[in-house]
């Protein structure tokens, strides 16, 4: 395989924190390599060392000769007066700056059309194919629910802001993509789209991400961050847990095995005379050696996180037909629910579709337009939402938690410190007196987590509470929800958290649809897969029964019909001539724009002609 990437000697820090010490890796091409690790191990400054947006201190980094790249930031940034289409086209690529060009010479108007300039650059785009570019260009904005390009980019929202960015890297055509949270902001149908883009494709993949199941439907080699190492895994995530569990195992046994040696080298070095011969001095050195390897930490046990809920009683709330709108965009419409003690509920539908509306008409932070709540006496909401990352960045950690509680109350006498809480959530000591600023993302996403779960709520709404946790985060979350005795309502795009988590779910299908379904996210797949293939099924049991003959026995055909028959035969046949013809053209990519114009519009009127005389030609052949 072609070597791609090599990475020697790699060191980097931030101040006297060190993220990685004299590590290295190769990417070659046809690779597809997901990068793993703790919040703050230095997932996403690797991946900008990569991108060249990341100085580093040590080592040496190559490239193959005229790579192209293409990488997707996890906070993507563009000129805000810029159009969708024109951000589109700002990347470095001949296509793209060539059908910028064109779009410029259009918005100038008719009179630009007799210019020499817009011939030349017609046929520019007829010679490279830039027709079938653009067009792809606009299908991929399209499955990612990007749909107005003329929208200028200041307007657009965080998510689809990054969503944008994501289709600019797809449509680049790179040797070497490399994305970081690829699935963040993507609805499950976008999520879905995606993965099975990048299987068709032949791109080489470099990737941060937490989705755990497109881990293990995109990737087949993982490579983890650990105490400022890399290790590689040669196979999807499901082979990594297995494989990473054993490399646990054993690196405890040899912690534990240098640990029972220090004890005696240490018994023997307090003993010693200060002068010491030369093999004295040899183990003295070995002393110090073994030292240093006792002082790394045994790799994490999964902790039982146990809180302790307040109590709540039999009534939970009642949705007593609730109405909303934005203008014309309904969200709910007389909806009602009684939501039960215990319920975990999971909450799934397409972007603008009103999840997040609804958790909010349930937590008052929103009114309904007609209709009400009524919320149980006892009920006590822990709300987790983006919008609650809200810390003082000048703050330690530490004081973050103390300003809620010194200690944390477990249930049947037990305390905790906040300092003992934080380690819970993986924050180690040295962590807790970072200020808050020095968190990243995913450390101050976990942080705003445990002050929800530290103030002992009994109804838990978690709006999009996967997003940049790390994934040994997310196994502890999900540890915690299933043995949490409280309610639930989980709002999320993540397959794998849902499946663990909710019971059953509530499916926003848009225009205050709203689908009650009895059981997790797979389920769910599985039931409205086989839902569609019953309807496709009866529909074409119905065309058949609509044209199939209600007699008994068959008539035959009159002279006339079997006219018509030969001669819609022929008809068929030269209409289907005709569509591969249309369809070779604009394959070409030698069309004008006048010339598209005017094919695009004889396929509109062929394919109805062409579905008529096939109906027709059915009808008379079941005679």
């Amino acid at each position: 395989m072609v070597s791609y990437l090599q990475i020697e000697g790699l060191t980097k820090r931030f101040g006297a924190t060190l993220m990685y010490q004299n590590v290295s890796m190769e990417l070659s091409e046809g690779q597809r390599v997901a990068i793993v690790a703790k919040n703050g191990a230095g997932k996403t400054t690797l991946l900008n060392i990569i991108a060249g947006k990341e100085p580093y201190d040590e080592g040496l980094i190559t490239f193959k000769n005229d790579l192209r790249i293409a990488y997707l930031d996890q906070n993507p940034t563009y000129p805000a007066h810029y159009t969708v289409l024109e951000a589109f086209c700002s990347v470095p690529n001949e296509m793209a700056n060539l059908i910028a060009r064109y779009e410029a010479l259009l918005a100038k108007g008719d009179e630009v059309f007799q210019t020499e300039e817009f011939q030349q650059v017609l046929t520019q785009m007829d010679l490279h194919k830039a027709w079938e570019y653009e067009q792809r260009a606009k299908q991929i904005l399209s499955k990612l629910n990007i749909t107005d390009f003329s929208q200028k980019v200041g307007t657009l929202s965080g998510g689809q802001l990054k969503r944008m960015a994501l289709a600019n890297a797809l449509i680049s055509e790179p040797d070497l993509l490399i994305l970081d949270e690829p699935t963040n902001h993507l609805d499950l149908a976008m999520t879905e789209w995606l993965e099975e883009y990048l299987n068709k494709s032949s791109l080489t993949l470099l990737m941060v991400t937490h989705d755990r199941y497109f881990l293990d439907r995109v990737c087949t080699e993982i490579i983890e961050i650990d105490n400022k190492q890399l290790y590689r895994y040669k196979g999807n995530y499901s082979y990594y847990l297995e494989k990473h569990q054993e490399r646990n195992e054993q690196r405890n046994a040899e912690l534990a095995r240098a640990n029972n040696l220090f004890r005696k080298e240490l018994d023997w070095m307090r003993r010693q005379p200060q002068a010491r011969g030369t093999k004295a001095k040899s183990r003295i050195d070995d002393f110090y050696t073994l030292q240093e390897k006792v002082r790394q930490r045994p790799t994490e046990k999964q902790v039982q996180l146990e809180v302790k809920s307040a109590y709540l009683g039999s009534k939970i709330f009642e949705a007593q037909y609730i109405c909303k709108a934005f203008g014309e965009k309904r969200i709910l419409h007389n909806f009602y629910y009684q939501f039960s003690k215990g319920e975990k509920m999971g909450i799934v539908g397409a972007n603008g579709t009103g999840k997040s509306t609804f958790v909010k008409l349930l937590l008052g932070i929103e009114k309904p337009d007609s209709g009400a709540f009524d919320i149980g006496e006892t009920v006590k909401f822990g709300y987790y939402s983006q919008e609650g990352l809200q810390f003082n960045e000048q703050m330690k950690v530490i004081d973050v938690v103390r300003d809620i509680a010194e200690e944390i109350d477990l249930g049947g006498g037990k305390k905790l410190s906040a300092s003992q809480f934080l380690t819970h959530f993986l924050f180690t000591p040295e962590t807790q007196n970072n200020y808050v600023y020095k968190l990243s993302g995913g450390e101050k996403r976990r942080l705003h987590l445990c002050t929800v779960l530290m103030k002992n709520p009994n109804f838990l709404v978690l709006d999009e509470p996967t997003n940049d946790l790390d994934i040994v985060t997310l196994n502890l979350l999900e540890d915690y929800l299933q043995g949490f005795t409280g309610c639930v309502i989980v709002v999320s795009h993540d397959r794998y958290f849902m499946d663990k988590v909710v019971d059953h779910l509530l499916v926003f299908k848009g225009d205050a649809q709203v689908q009650d379904f009895p059981g997790n996210y797979t389920d769910y797949r599985y039931w409205r897969d086989e839902q569609e293939k019953v309807k496709a099924q009866e529909k074409k049991k119905t065309v058949v029964e609509v044209v199939a003959p209600k007699t008994e026995h068959k008539r035959k055909l009159t002279y006339a019909e079997q006219q018509e028959f030969k001669q819609l035969e022929k008809d068929i046949a030269a209409l289907e001539a005709e569509k591969a013809a249309l369809e070779e053209a604009f394959a070409s990519g030698n069309l004008s724009a006048e010339q598209l114009q005017v094919k695009a519009a004889r396929m509109n009127e062929l394919l109805p002609l062409l579905d008529e005389k096939e109906m027709r030609w059915l009808e008379l052949s079941e005679v």
